[in-house]
């Protein structure tokens, strides 16, 4: 019904086509709740869902009554601009929003309790103070708290997270104060992770609640919990008609994701379609196997069994035996090169992280931590950190750049723009504002002379950190002792810059930050010469970005616009010419009279850019037209639109990068691509567009990179040789043959992965009706069949319940068999199949104490050679998960570590576990 009304929306209000069209295809979009009024002809209040009992406190009725009635009035600016744009909405719009008394009207009878302001008469009053904030020295807050101990409170401290909670336990054991996790009791100091921003002290309980920022100062801006916080998966885009390569029978046409009932049991497959019409069902436990194909041009499709595929995988592992000697010579040359192993961290490093004002992503973490386990070996390093903009690479490098200055080493910071080397040059000022180091900016923004004392200080070694553009590439430019070079954006330098910094990098460590790789650092990158470090979780605040790509029309612009002051945000409007951007800047003005228009572009006067740039960030402004000098790096909290006018000129890259200039503060941002209507597009535009339009997740960037080396074929980027190859299989695969030659050539054979087959005859499935949309399927099977620990499934269990509600019996019973695998492939077990009231384990070898405790644990086992037979009389449905507790009962995970007897090493994620036989 509500698909329908979508539909002849289409003609009825065509000024919202786009969303309508997307609506009656039945897909989701980020925002999609604000077009509820014109879907649904019937009122639903939250009170009505409510159940009677309800209880509605509203505090501070006043203030929650202007804020309804400013959401009022920006519903009723919205549907003005809307009438003025495309005359055919006014008043008429239907509202989202309803008055605040409406809606206490409706709460539930006599159930309203109205809280006033604290000093209205009959206020209940609570015996409560505040916490005196004690920052400084660990001695002032031990003091403190051991005082409120004193006085017989119960307290407790309320950490950030789990290393703050280490953090403050060992600090306060320092100052003679003994806490616990354990228990809260009086007299007892309790600390735990819980989110609260101010301490309070309740008198007559002797209750003291006690924040972390009330004891170290800092405001930490609370994440989501990890189930609700989403990952990137790099191949997750995949859809039906998309072209995909198995490992065993190559190119084919994923067709869906369909569920078959074999046996007994069911499962879902992935569909493939090969030449001749033949299918294959691939079991959703082996979605390892198939890899989306990414190589350019359509590829043929392979014939399943035939001789074609094996013979193009034998050339293309011919060719990458060449490849791999050069990358290996590579990786030697490096190896043997004599770097810098710089010391562990000191206590100023722990001290100066610790003021970074957000909590860490896991991922952010992991690769703060890979990068300084780099910089402790004698090994000079050469890591890629890819992240998303406003995900936190930058962050990474500030460490890494502190490290390094500890160790009395130059740092130098390479960035693409002036812009983003004066906001770079801010942050770090910041963030070493208590330390004793000397961060300078090198770049045009500065007169000779200034240029010339900076380009001094480096030579005697006074400036400890540098930021600067490729003006730091310059012949006269020399170090002291130049120990790091971080690189922001490698693929925005030209050839010969490339070239001096390929010179520059000879013996120092180098930390190269990117939203979206170019391929020859992703081919480096995954093939292992290069370590790769991705930061793919979101800050908790970030919401995707909604685009819209099409044809370019005032009405669109001025309503962007005009939405966009209606909330006191500001516009990047995007024209990348020089020449006629001051003409595009008075028809911006023309077009919405009352925006403040300003234009900034790389050509103007330093001077002139700088202050242009500084009175919009200050507000002057509502409007920058400029080009895609805003494309790198530049942060700007209040810009929350992005207009482009001709997006069909840029590349995917720098569209990606431009869009991710807004929205970095939590506001729901809008981008809008646009083309000149009368131009005809070239199918590389087209697909450009397409792709930034698809491709609206945060975390994005690293899939964006391998659209692109799709959309313009691996020859424009990797070189005509190699891209005949990258044809043939797909980029993927043509990474990991690379990979498996530079390993024979290094003497390291690795071990196959291990396959286990499971036959258990019960529905083991994700259901459409658990969770509707395959992608997001795709993904859970994906991540299941990666697990490696009972742990890693327990996990996946909460994040499922936490997404979906409580898992079926199908769900369960698939992580139950997750959960077997993982059991099977730790004591190498290649088989597990129940038949017959009977369970039949190959590949299992016990030592005589375990068919001891075996026999004990199941009377009537028979244990062969690697195999064993188990009487199994119960349900199938419960077999899974009563196997793996078997397992583990009968080979404890402690002991198998222990003795070693952790049958192969491949990892469960590769395991083959088949659901069907």
């Amino acid at each position: 019904e509500v698909r329908a009304r979508a539909a002849a929306l289409v003609r009825e209000q065509p000024w919202g086509a786009a969303h309508w069209e997307r609506l009656a295809e039945g897909a989701w979009f980020d925002g999609m709740e604000s077009w509820l009024p014109w879907l649904c002809a019937e009122e639903h209040l939250l009170p009505d869902l409510c159940p009677p009992e309800t209880v509605v406190l509203a505090c501070d009725p006043r203030r929650l009554r202007d804020r309804a009635q400013e959401l009022l009035e920006d519903e009723a600016a919205l549907a003005a601009t809307l009438a003025a744009t495309w005359g055919a909405v006014g008043e008429t719009a239907p509202r989202l929003s309803l008055p605040f008394d409406r809606l206490l009207a409706h709460s539930p009878s006599g159930a309203t309790s109205v809280l006033s302001s604290p000093d209205a008469p009959g206020t209940p009053a609570l015996a409560a103070t505040g916490v005196d904030p004690v920052v400084g020295t660990t001695a002032g807050f031990g003091h403190r708290l051991a005082q409120l101990r004193a006085d017989g409170y119960c307290v407790v401290v309320a950490a950030d997270g789990a290393g703050s909670a280490r953090r403050l336990a060992d600090a306060l054991h320092a100052e003679g104060v003994d806490s616990t996790a354990d228990r809260i009791a009086p007299g007892v100091v309790g600390v735990v992770v819980a989110p609260l921003e101010r301490g309070t002290v309740l008198g007559g309980s002797r209750i003291a609640l006690v924040a972390e920022a009330d004891l170290t100062g800092r405001r930490r801006v609370h994440r989501r919990a990890r189930g609700a916080r989403r990952s990137v998966d790099l191949y997750e885009d995949l859809a039906p008609g998309d072209h995909v390569v198995h490992q065993t029978h190559g190119v084919a046409r994923y067709e869906g994701m369909v569920t078959r009932a074999i046996g007994g049991s069911e499962r879902d497959y992935l569909l493939l379609a090969y030449k001749g019409n033949d299918k294959l069902y691939v079991p959703t436990d082996q979605v390892g196997v198939v890899r989306k194909y990414t190589g350019g041009d359509v590829p043929t499709l392979h014939r399943m069994g035939g001789a074609d595929f094996e013979k193009a995988k034998a050339r293309v592992r011919a060719a990458t035996r060449e490849i791999a000697q050069e990358l290996v010579v590579l990786y030697r040359r490096r190896l043997a090169t004599p770097g810098v192993a710089f010391a562990p961290d000191t206590p100023w490093q722990r001290e100066m992280e610790d003021a970074f004002p957000f909590e860490e992503t896991p991922d952010q973490q992991a690769a703060i931590d890979a990068v300084k386990a780099d910089m402790e070996r004698p090994v000079p390093m050469d890591r890629l950190v890819c992240g998303d903009v406003g995900f936190g690479k930058t962050e990474v490098a500030v460490r890494a750049t502190f490290k390094a200055v500890q160790d009395g080493k130059q740092v130098a910071v390479l960035v693409p723009t002036t812009l983003l080397a004066d906001q770079h040059g801010q942050t770090f000022r910041d963030r070493f504002a208590n330390y004793p180091l000397r961060v300078e900016v090198l770049s045009r923004f500065l007169t000779p002379a200034e240029q010339k004392r900076v380009v001094a200080g480096l030579a005697a070694g006074d400036v400890d950190v540098v930021i600067g553009t490729h003006r730091l590439l310059s012949e006269d430019i020399a170090y002291r002792d130049l120990g790091l070079l971080v690189v922001d954006e490698e693929q925005r330098f030209g050839v010969q810059h490339k070239e001096r910094i390929k010179a520059m990098r000879a013996n120092v460590d180098v930390l190269t930050l990117s939203a979206t790789p170019i391929p020859r650092t992703l081919e480096l990158s995954v093939t292992g010469i290069r370590d790769l470090s991705l930061v793919s979780t979101p800050p908790e605040d970030r919401q995707p970005i909604l685009t819209y790509v099409g044809e370019y029309d005032d009405r669109v612009v001025g309503e962007a616009i005009r939405r966009e002051l209606l909330r006191e945000g500001q516009v990047f409007y995007v024209h990348n010419r020089v020449q006629d951007i001051e003409l595009v800047a008075e028809q911006v003005g023309e077009l919405v009279p009352e925006a403040r228009v300003a234009v900034a572009h790389g050509q103007m006067d330093e001077g002139r850019l700088e202050q242009v740039v500084l009175d919009f960030w200050e507000q002057r402004y509502d409007v920058l037209v400029c080009t895609t000098i805003v494309e790198s790096g530049l942060d700007m909290p209040m810009v929350n639109t992005l207009v482009v006018d001709q997006a069909d000129r840029l590349g995917l890259a720098q569209l990606y990068q431009l869009r991710g200039r807004v929205g970095r503060r939590g506001q729901r941002a809008y981008a809008y691509l646009l083309h000149p209507p009368e131009r005809v597009l070239s199918e590389e535009a087209h697909e450009r567009l397409r792709t930034i339009g698809e491709f609206t997740e945060l975390g994005s960037g690293f899939r964006i990179a391998m659209r692109d080396l799709e959309i313009r074929g691996a020859g424009n980027l990797l070189g005509g040789e190699q891209s005949g190859h990258v044809a043939a299989v797909g980029f993927d695969l043509y990474c990991q043959l690379v990979t498996e030659a530079v390993a024979e050539l290094e003497g390291l054979t690795p071990e196959p992965p291990a396959e286990v087959t499971i036959e258990i005859p019960v529905a083991a499935h994700l259901p459409v009706g658990y969770v509707a949309r395959d992608d997001v399927r795709m993904e859970a099977y994906r991540r299941l069949a990666a697990v490696t620990e009972p742990t890693d499934v327990a996990d996946l269990r909460a994040e499922w319940e936490d997404r979906y509600g409580p898992p079926p019996a199908p769900a369960e019973a698939l992580l139950a068999i997750a959960r077997l695998r993982v059991e099977c492939v730790r004591l190498g077990v290649r088989s597990v199949t129940l038949a017959q009231r009977a369970v039949r384990i190959r590949g299992l070898a016990l030592k005589a104490s375990q068919t001891v405790r075996l026999q004990r644990l199941a009377p009537g086992a028979k244990v062969g050679a690697e195999e064993v037979m188990l009487p199994w009389p119960g349900a199938p449905d419960r077999a899974a998960a009563e196997l793996a507790d078997a397992l583990e009962a009968l080979v404890p995970r402690e002991v198998a570590d222990a003795t070693g007897s952790t049958g192969s090493a491949g990892s469960a994620g590769s395991a083959g576990a088949s659901g069907s036989g």
